[in-house]
């Protein structure tokens, strides 16, 4: 395992996005172990016996808000960066989100290539 080594969980139902960034993740030198989940219910189930370094959240989910786990993350205490990656960019999101406690919020389809500098940043 890699020194300060991280956790980042993944909750995103887009089969597309996951092979996107799984790839980029695992690139980034402290990050040594990628979990991910397609639901709600999946990256709850996950929250309950792991503690992740950084949480990696969609906001539709086919199950529930991705804002909804944001806020059982917070409401938790627990010492996650949270950054949420949508396509849901809407000032309202964004503030939403923000006022939660989330660290970032990225655009899915155009911040992507920024992922590695972030998660470096929140690592």
């Amino acid at each position: 395992m890699k020194n300060n080594s991280k956790t980042v969980l993944i909750v995103d139902d887009s089969i597309l996005i996951m092979e996107r960034m799984i790839p980029i993740i695992e690139e980034i030198e402290n990050i040594s172990f990628v979990v991910h989940a397609g639901s709600y219910e999946e990256g709850l189930e996950v929250l309950n016996r792991l503690t992740p370094d950084m949480v990696l959240l969609d906001i539709n989910l086919p199950d529930k808000s991705g804002i909804e786990l944001l806020r059982i993350i917070k409401e938790r205490k627990l010492e996650i960066a949270v950054l949420m990656i949508s396509n849901h960019t809407e000032p309202f999101y964004r503030d939403i989100c923000k006022k939660l406690g989330a660290r970032y919020f990225l655009d899915k389809s155009s911040d992507i290539d920024i992922l590695p500098s972030v998660l470096a940043a929140a690592c």
